[in-house]
């Protein structure tokens, strides 16, 4: 079976958030493809069949199932425009989050995902004591906790404490700020997934953007992911949707042998 890891929201490689892409006939049973997200040991493995015009999609953590993963969407959009319907500019995925459609603009692959209703939450000291003294200014639910700092050299030099982010309400911890040479920047940790950092987070934005949306004022926004592996993605608000766009490097093409 051909298997593609892709680098998303980057335009190199060894940058971004990659992903494992596997494009099938047909389903595997679940604890096949579970196996082979373990076996990679990425943040996601994604694993799409075709169905008429749209393909279904499922994004698997070493964790679990996941109900949304921006960066193994646009990877998956990669890999089918790239290497499985090179004529196509443009695919719609059935998910466990609705129809999401990428369309793929130059050297852009454009998301159209839900943005999260965010409630405002209590900060607390678990909080601060989970990411290492650092007191967020402001924190909201929404299926993830987002934190709010008022300086980007607290989130980029933030070391968090994996098992009190693990002990935290909402799947993922985004802790975000003002940037110095862009809107925002964010970093996510995901210790329920058991992944650490997730290196470049999507889902994590549709957090992240409606937020600085409300608080800047403006609906576009160049957003960066903070990580070691750092990623830009480019987002604008509209309504309860987020168009996210990011770029796309290829790692590997391989076949995997399971049987």
């Amino acid at each position: 079976m051909r298997q593609y890891v892709i680098d998303a929201f980057t335009d190199h490689v060894f940058a971004g958030n990659p992903a494992a892409v596997c494009v099938m006939e047909k389903w595997l049973p679940e604890n096949t493809m579970m196996k082979i997200t373990l076996e990679n040991n990425l943040s996601e493995t994604a694993f799409a069949v075709k169905a008429g015009e749209k393909y279904y999609l499922r994004w698997f953590t070493p964790g679990g199932e996941i109900d949304l993963c921006g960066h193994a969407t646009l990877a998956t959009a990669c890999a089918i425009m790239t290497f499985v319907e090179k004529d196509r500019t443009e695919v719609t995925f059935t998910t466990l989050s609705g129809d999401l459609t990428v369309a793929k603009k130059g050297q852009l692959y454009e998301m159209n995902f839900p943005a999260y209703e965010l409630k405002p939450v209590p900060v607390t000291e678990e909080m601060a004591a989970a990411m290492g003294g650092a007191m967020p200014e402001k924190a909201f639910m929404g299926r993830d906790l987002l934190c709010v700092f008022g300086s980007e050299e607290i989130v980029r030099k933030m070391t968090v404490d994996q098992e009190k982010v693990r002990g935290l309400e909402g799947l993922l911890l985004h802790v975000t700020a003002p940037g110095k040479d862009v809107d925002c920047v964010s970093r996510s940790f995901a210790p329920k997934c058991n992944v650490a950092e997730d290196p470049v987070c999507g889902s994590g934005h549709c957090h992240i953007v409606p937020y600085w949306a409300e608080k800047l004022g403006k609906d576009s926004l160049v957003a960066y992911q903070a990580s070691p592996r750092g990623g830009t993605l480019y987002c604008t608000r509209e309504g309860d949707r987020i168009r996210m766009s990011g770029k796309a490097a290829v790692y590997s093409v391989a076949g995997i042998c399971i049987e």
